[in-house]
């Protein structure tokens, strides 16, 4: 048996405070009153510069999904504009303490941006998903005014193959700090756990910033769940000046309560910095306790408990939200996907912001972090739909060579607190074959290639033997700082990267959509841990998982829809997700619920079929528009053992048994209007579920079925559903009315999105169709005491509003 264990650590942020991602001095969110423009404009950074006439924005800001669709645009990143932009922001800083520094930090910037305080560079960071601080200090005028000026370059708007956002898309930090401080990302937590005693590796990095030597004391404090301090220690170090030391130190921790995915349980780790006995930072990380075990022939434990990884790839948007995604939003939309039953993230192709770790902690869903589509040379980004026409090649090739182990680095040190971050994926499909890398393997046919190779070898392409290389360095500076988990990578062509040391550089190894290799390579490479790092949505891949002892899980493409990756126009994004753009479960999304959820549930849709084997995993929930008589096919979800179907309250549909190969049981009956009810049977005949559609009539009115909504005044986002029924209150999954919404008090309205992919609307406005016979409106609240009112109208129906209370 070949086993690799593995410890983890996690941290937690509060919403409200910057501790953990920060990890020194005293920080406040600077994303109100920023000045916009989309443009080039050289003289910007000067501080005599006229922004006055510019846009007023906040961050998070992402100006990509505030333009016009427009099939000129490339269908790569969603027929969606790029561009030029600028921001600016006056800021105040008063006047500082003795020798204290201040610092601007960055969640995010796509990308290319440069990044100046009162016309003074303080640098550039081309990647647009990596975090980044800069010390402001020697520019600062304290007392004063200062501008802070950056310029964000997408000129380059098909550079991804997949919709990115454009702009300040995260959050920004200023920080006051001590010259001598916690080093940036400075603290690092690992737990081991051994016959019940839980031992808590630490290490905390100190920055001396100061002209002069310094003794110091370092304090840390585990407290438990309840707010006890549970262990202690305390160290001294000594920093010379303009350097960095660091201490390490073992906490142990007797019958520890463990991390996992039903009971995410956290401590919170306090560290203070002393000099002379007095505190000159601190910082807080919240930590916990959990092992996990990769093995080559069992798969995946955690806390030595073997399982499945249930997961599905997500990309960082969210419809009509391009990438400035609020942290409420964020939550529901990871909340329905663990509802659905998934158990894991995969963070495609690039890290996500913060909170998302956070989220993922406390929720308990696991992630593997990602953090390249592409290497040194670019890949096919088409440019008039999927995979068809003329490709261009734009792309952050170009500056991998100087930044690509730097962001890596930097990924890994942001992010490696975070229990839920199982594993580091240095890239997705790099080894795409013939895009961009070649060998002669692909003369000799397509077996072992999941997705098409284009042609065979062409000696002129890059030779794939380069791809073992960057491999090895990219694992060497993700090991660096982080020792505790496994690297990773997506295959896209296993059979000519087996040619290579791509494979055998990585602890664990990821096939993309190659299920037909699980077998044949798990006999010729007995030490090679296998998952599925990304696969379509029908039964056989995940039989493959569940039916393999040794291969360990599944990640599905994709978890949610996204924008990017579109079809010939009309189409907003990529379709296969389990949940639409608007965050509403798809019909697929309850397939995937009958297969990995624990709960019991039914689902029931229609089609009209005339084709025997066709069992679609897509049937909406629809019991109208066809005509009396007509044969109708009905599917139905569920983990119940079996199921009977009934119209009307009379059976229509003889008791079926769950089908193992399928997932699926279907009845064709012919159609008359009414009530249609799936019930779920256990073995023994209880019924344990049951899901009924019925036949709706013309709409009638706008109904929101949530009344009690409350949210954080301070930016907090309510999702609120609008959906039209007929006069009797049912459902009109059919309709397609044209809606306006209005909000009054202290909240504003961030977009309507219904999830309808080939709806090429004004995204701007406060008027959208609904889609299946719903949509929904995003508000945020201003920061003010009076409360939220949302109204919906339409013509012909009946109006509703909802009042959101502030807290």
């Amino acid at each position: 048996m070949v086993t690799k264990k593995f410890f983890l650590p996690i941290l937690i942020f509060s919403c409200i405070s910057a501790f953990g991602q920060i990890s020194f001095g005293d920080s406040k969110k600077i994303n109100d009153n920023w000045k916009f423009t989309l443009q080039d404009t050289p003289s910007a950074q000067n501080t005599t510069y006229d922004a006055s006439k510019w846009q007023s924005v906040n961050v998070p800001h992402d100006w990509s999904v505030e333009g016009r669709l427009s099939p000129t645009l490339a269908s790569c990143t969603g027929y969606l504009p790029g561009g030029i932009g600028w921001y600016r922001k006056t800021l105040n800083i008063p006047q500082a303490k003795r020798g204290e520094k201040v610092y601007l930090y960055f969640e995010g910037v796509y990308n290319r941006s440069e990044v100046f305080i009162n016309g003074h560079s303080l640098g550039k960071r081309p990647n647009g998903f990596i975090s980044f601080t800069y010390d402001a200090t020697p520019f600062v005028k304290y007392g004063e005014d200062n501008i802070i000026a950056v310029r964000v370059d997408h000129s380059k708007s098909a550079d991804s193959r997949w919709y990115t956002g454009s702009g300040i898309y995260r959050d920004v930090w200023l920080i006051y700090s001590n010259p001598v401080h916690i080093a940036q990302w400075g603290v690092y937590t690992y737990p081991e756990v051994t016959n019940g005693t839980g031992t808590l590796n630490v290490e905390v990095a100190l920055e001396n910033g100061s002209a002069s030597k310094t003794n110091l004391t370092v304090v840390n404090e585990l407290l438990s769940i309840d707010g006890k301090v549970v262990a202690k220690s305390s160290q001294k170090v000594f920093v010379e000046a303009n350097k960095e030391n660091k201490i390490a130190t073992k906490i142990n921790v007797q019958s520890p309560k463990l991390w996992d995915l039903e009971h995410p349980n956290l401590y919170q780790l306090k560290t203070t910095v002393l000099e002379d006995g007095k505190p000159i930072d601190k910082t807080v990380t919240s930590t916990g306790f959990r092992t996990f075990t990769f093995d080559a022939n069992k798969g995946f434990a955690l806390n030595g408990k073997w399982m499945k990884m249930k997961g599905v790839c997500l990309h960082h948007d969210a419809g009509v939200l391009g990438t400035a995604v609020p942290r409420d939003v964020l939550k529901t939309r990871l909340q329905t996907l663990k509802e659905i039953g998934v158990n894991a993230i995969r963070t495609s192709h690039n890290p996500q912001a913060p909170y998302f770790y956070d989220l993922c902690d406390e929720l308990g869903l696991l992630v593997l972090n990602e953090a390249y589509d592409e290497w040194e040379f670019p890949k096919r980004k088409w440019l008039t739909g999927w995979n068809v026409g003329t490709p261009g090649f734009e792309g952050s090739n170009d500056i991998f060579v100087d930044w690509g182990e730097k962001d890596l680095e930097d990924m890994v040190r942001r992010d490696r607190n975070h229990l839920s971050v199982f594993g580091w994926s240095i890239g997705n499909e790099v080894d795409y074959p013939n895009d961009p890398y070649s060998h002669p393997v692909l003369d000799k046919g397509t077996e072992g290639f999941g997705q098409a190779n284009y042609g065979g070898y062409k000696k002129d392409a890059p030779d794939a033997m380069r791809l073992g290389g960057i491999a090895k360095r990219l694992v060497a500076a993700v090991k660096k700082y982080d020792k505790s988990r496994p690297t990773t990578a997506g295959l896209a062509g296993v059979a000519m990267s087996n040619e290579t040391e791509y494979p055998g550089a990585l602890d664990i190894t990821g096939y993309n959509y190659t299920e037909s290799k699980y077998a044949s390579d798990h006999k010729k490479y007995p030490n090679r841990v296998i998952f599925g790092s990304e696969n379509v949505h029908d039964m056989e891949p995940w039989l493959a998982v569940k039916n393999n002892e040794h291969i360990f899980g599944q990640f599905l493409w994709t978890g949610i829809d996204y924008l990017g990756e579109s079809n010939a126009w009309p189409s907003r994004g990529f379709y296969s997700g389990l949940v639409d753009l608007a965050g509403i479960i798809k019909p697929r999304g309850y397939f995937r619920q009958s297969l990995w959820s624990d709960k019991p549930m039914i689902y029931a849709g229609t089609y009209i079929s005339n084709n025997e084997k066709e069992l679609s995993k897509d049937a909406w929930p629809i019991w109208n528009n066809y005509n009396d008589g007509q044969l109708i096919r009905v599917v139905c979800y569920t983990n119940a053992a079996k199921a009977r179907l009934e119209l009307n309250g009379k059976v229509v549909g003889e008791e079926k048994k769950y089908d193992e190969q399928t997932g699926i049981i279907y009845w064709d009956i012919p159609y008359a209007s009414g009530k249609l009810e799936a019930i779920g049977l256990s073995n023994d005949n209880k019924v344990v579920s049951r899901y009924a559609i019925q036949s709706s009539q013309q709409p009638n009115a706008l109904v929101i079925n949530e009344k009690n909504i409350a949210i954080n005044k301070e930016n907090g986002v309510a999702k609120v559903i609008v959906q039209v029924l007929d006069e009797k209150g049912l459902p009109v999954m059919l309709s397609d009315n044209e809606v306006t919404c209005n909000v009054t008090g202290s909240g504003t309205l961030l977009g309507l999105e219904a999830g309808n992919n080939t709806d090429m609307s004004d995204y701007t406005d406060n008027v959208q169709r609904v889609f299946h016979g719903h949509l929904v409106a995003y508000i945020q609240a201003t920061g003010g005491n009076e409360p939220i009112t949302v109204k919906f109208t339409s013509t012909w129906l009946k109006p509703t509003e909802v009042t959101i209370q502030l807290k």
